[in-house]
């Protein structure tokens, strides 16, 4: 996730931007200063964000010309669980008619499509925990390369990717003549919305998930795209 904060103001001088993030570090530090405070709020801005595994930068021309500055945090894929909440869900159900039904991925093939090398392996091992076979690939090219040897029962993308996004993936999905062409597929995006759902569906996935995804909940989406919901096996 990258959030990109400008403004329009004096800018910073080019001796002090690689020292903005710096405790008590201010551009005018005389007492006759215009403007106060201590000189900590970029320093706990940076503290804060590399708490939760991300990084922050300042940019700027100069003098006059504004500041752009940028934080980027990494997005989960998957929600993480503790052990007392996972110990009541070993099993991922769904209630059907008043009963609570297993959801098995048992002897399905699932190609997951993620650039992030975490992501993809958090996908990989849940879906794998349910018993699916799972087949990764990094890039939209690698996965349609895989689709030419592979036929996965569902189809599993992160729509934000360098190059080729989840969009064209399954725009180039959609255009194949053969049967992968109907290939059920799950959008994953750190998006959430009726306009990014939308998106999703009309390009043509049948299902949005926001991450990070809880673990049961994906497992229960791919199952019903497989149409294992209810069959135990």
């Amino acid at each position: 996730l990258k959030l990109t904060v400008s403004d329009t103001g004096p800018g910073i001088d080019p001796e002090l931007l690689p020292h903005v993030f710096d405790r008590f570090r201010q551009a005018d530090s005389s007492t006759r200063r215009k403007f106060g405070g201590l000189g900590l709020g970029l320093s706990l801005v940076k503290h804060l964000t590399e708490l939760h595994g991300g990084t922050v930068e300042a940019r700027s021309a100069g003098n006059g010309t504004g500041a752009v500055f940028t934080v980027t945090l990494p997005i989960q894929a998957v929600r993480i669980q503790d052990e007392a909440e996972d110990a009541g869900h070993q099993t991922p159900t769904v209630k059907a008619t008043g009963h609570e039904l297993p959801i098995l991925l048992d002897g399905l093939c699932v190609l997951v499509v993620d650039d992030e090398p975490d992501a993809r392996n958090a996908l990989t091992k849940v879906l794998q925990h349910a018993g699916a076979n799972v087949v990764a690939a990094s890039s939209a090219a690698e996965a349609m390369k895989l689709l030419e040897t592979v036929q996965p029962n569902v189809l599993v993308s992160d729509l934000g990717m360098p190059d080729e996004d989840g969009y064209d993936l399954i725009s180039a999905v959609r255009a194949n003549g053969h049967s992968v062409a109907t290939l059920p597929a799950v959008a994953l995006t750190a998006f959430a919305g009726e306009a990014y759902t939308h998106s999703a569906l009309l390009a043509g996935f049948q299902v949005h998930v926001v991450k990070p995804v809880d673990p049961h909940d994906l497992i229960v989406v791919v199952g019903s795209l497989a149409g294992r919901l209810g069959s135990g096996a």
